[in-house]
């Protein structure tokens, strides 16, 4: 165990967008994928001394020379890459940055291809840019992406990009390198972007396991839009800061253009908060996944002991994804918040049996989850 995140948070007074939906009802909330851990101290001794300064006008993203090396040094140690800085482009959240490539990269009519299941917001982006969906599941023992219905997508004359999850939301698998390479060929003979959302890469708990980042593949540097955050990693997602990796120069041009007048700057407090986090938050970093590892095996173990619920191990992000058809029940989600359990409905990601549960939380917290499903 480890006291930076063993303690319980009291959320209320911050009015979480995760507890308010449960506000008055004796059922704890595991759904949006925040963990409930405080932030590194350094984070907080930052934003506290900002704060104190007193002035909070304007701060220029691209002026910002110590995040871009922030990230820069990140991704260095994270993945061994070595990037310029001129490929950063400083992002107001994940989902903000792949509909503004979505505007940037398509037309309405065209179509868009995504991965499933996956995360809401990427199942209905193609409503937002009046686009026609394409949808990829997966396949066999390894749930490998469909390279068949891929094939036939891709090769599509309207199809001008396609969102990837990696690691996946909310299986938690991470494609493999030889996986993403045969993809990238197939984006690039077929003139695809391959907008990459990879907001959960950093937490990788299966020991061994290697994250490859879309632009680290000569097979995509030129044809993707890598999209990444300090949000998940170490729980400041709410400051609305994230970044985009764009080698390319014509596409960082064109998303650029996409967002003018449409989108914020990433804000001064989400800049500060992830140069910090990035530079001074390692030791914390690995300690939480340590943690989050003892949760996961602690989780997926319980849950398979429950009649009608069956869960594989996550290889990544701290959200477990559950198989609840053993149930025999039409409303899986009913079924939990009865036992006073709040999960992420699974038909929000297009899969109506199953049901999502957010593992980073203190220990104490998940148990009580574990006996009241057990009941």
């Amino acid at each position: 165990m480890d006291p930076d995140f063993d303690k319980v948070l009291g959320r209320s007074p911050n009015y979480s967008f995760k507890w308010r939906r449960y506000h008055g009802r004796d059922i704890v909330p595991c759904w949006v994928a925040d963990s409930e851990f405080a932030t590194p101290a350094p984070v907080r001794q930052a934003l506290t001394d900002l704060s104190q300064h007193g002035a909070l006008g304007y701060l220029y993203p691209d002026q910002y020379e110590q995040g871009a090396q922030a990230v820069i040094d990140w991704l260095q140690y994270r993945h061994g890459l070595k990037i310029p800085p001129e490929w950063v482009v400083w992002t107001p959240g994940v989902v903000p940055a792949f509909n503004i490539t979505c505007r940037a990269l398509t037309e309405p009519g065209q179509a868009l291809v995504v991965q499933t299941p996956n995360y809401p917001p990427i199942l209905s982006a193609h409503q937002n840019h009046q686009l026609q969906g394409l949808q990829v599941g997966l396949v066999g023992a390894e749930q490998q992406l469909d390279f068949e219905r891929l094939e036939q997508h891709l090769g599509r004359d309207d199809c001008r990009a396609m969102i990837l999850c990696n690691p996946m939301n909310p299986n938690g698998k991470v494609i493999a390198k030889a996986d993403l390479q045969r993809l990238g060929q197939m984006c690039e003979a077929n003139g695809v972007v391959l907008i990459s959302d990879e907001i959960h890469s950093d937490l990788i708990l299966e020991p061994g396991l290697v994250h490859t980042p879309a632009f680290g593949l000569d097979e995509l540097r030129d044809n993707s839009i890598t999209l990444m955050s300090a949000g998940k990693t170490f729980n400041i997602a709410g400051l609305g800061v994230s970044f985009a990796i764009i080698p390319n120069a014509g596409l960082r041009k064109r998303y650029k253009a996409a967002a003018n007048g449409v989108s914020p700057w990433a804000n001064m407090l989400g800049l500060v908060a992830t140069a910090t986090a990035f530079n001074d938050g390692r030791d914390w970093y690995r300690r939480q996944l340590n943690y989050l590892r003892a949760n996961r095996d602690y989780l997926i173990a319980a849950l398979n002991q429950i009649g009608g619920l069956k869960a594989a191990s996550p290889e990544a992000t701290y959200l477990a994804w559950i198989d609840c058809s053993g149930l025999g029940q039409e409303d899986v989600q009913t079924w939990f918040e009865r036992r006073g359990v709040g999960p992420s409905p699974g038909r929000d990601f297009g899969a109506p049996q199953f049901a999502r549960i957010n593992f980073a939380c203190p220990r104490r917290q998940l148990e009580t989850i574990v006996a009241r499903c057990s009941n």
